[in-house]
């Protein structure tokens, strides 16, 4: 099963039709959902908020009906159920998909601040989801056929690895998996020692050759990249259908749910952004 979270924006309605693709190519199931204020799903008849509580679930039901439509008719082959949730929609996103293969976010939706990329929506259940978190920030346009995978030879990064394999198969797709060769210095990120560039592009190489094992159509294209990795993987992704991360790489603190990697992405992937749990 796949989550889609909506509420009315555009980016909730390309990110129900991203999610609908996906199940139709996993041939799972989707659930699209909606979360309104837990007073708004009371059946409490009358009072004084009676009027505007049926005015919000009436609202409600368009937004739900507005996904599910696009959703039927881009792809009626996908068994498509919606859902109206009670709550703070991170909490109640975060709670809904427990067990779900995939949950799936608008980047910003209507109540997101001008100029910001990522809305507090979408930023609360990347953080926060227990299962892996796709962002879809662009409209739908003519697939490219490739798939970026930042890796760093980390768990995280390779359960990333794994992710984009499995991605890369199913959409016939070509995964490039991108390590950021580079080392933090009190001016800024700065080359690595060259020497040691080698050993790293043969080890990713042969992580790629591991899982590229259990996925043998897949063209992967292994590189290792100078530069600071939100920046490596900000142009290896330019022009690719998704990328692929981490929620936590090396070099993180313990404790936390998300690293400084994944998070500058939240704002600056170019394309749709999958954050991978462990």
């Amino acid at each position: 099963m796949i989550i889609v979270g909506v509420d009315g924006s555009r980016t909730g309605l390309e990110a129900a039709a991203w999610a609908a693709a996906e199940a139709a190519l996993r041939r799972t199931s989707l659930v699209v959902a909606h979360a309104v204020p837990k007073w708004v799903c009371e059946e409490t008849p009358g009072g004084h908020y009676a009027e505007v509580r049926r005015w919000m679930r009436e609202g409600a039901t368009t937004v739900l009906a507005a996904a599910e439509d696009r959703v039927r008719r881009e792809h009626p082959s996908v068994e498509v159920a919606t859902e109206l949730l009670p709550g703070d929609p991170r909490t109640a996103l975060i709670h809904a998909c427990e067990g779900a293969e995939l949950l799936v976010v608008g980047s910003r939706g209507i109540g997101g601040v001008r100029g910001l990329l990522v809305g507090s929506v979408a930023h609360g259940v990347a953080a926060h989801a227990g299962t892996n978190v796709v962002l879809v920030r662009e409209p739908p346009r003519p697939p490219r056929r490739e798939i970026v995978a930042g890796v760093d030879g980390s768990p995280g990064g390779l359960r990333a690895l794994d992710f984009a394999l499995a991605e890369a198969e199913l959409h016939s797709a070509r995964l490039r998996a991108v390590q950021a060769w580079a080392w933090p210095h009190p001016s800024g990120f700065e080359p690595a020692d060259p020497n040691g560039e080698q050993d790293a592009l043969r080890a990713l190489q042969e992580l790629t050759a591991h899982g590229r094992s259990r996925h043998p159509g897949v063209e992967v294209v292994a590189e290792v990249v100078h530069g600071h990795p939100v920046e490596v993987l900000k142009e290896a992704a330019a022009q690719a259908d998704l990328l692929v991360v981490g929620s936590r790489g090396h070099g993180q603190l313990a404790g936390m749910i998300m690293g400084s990697i994944s998070l500058a992405l939240l704002h600056h992937a170019p394309c749709p952004l999958a954050i991978v749990r462990p």
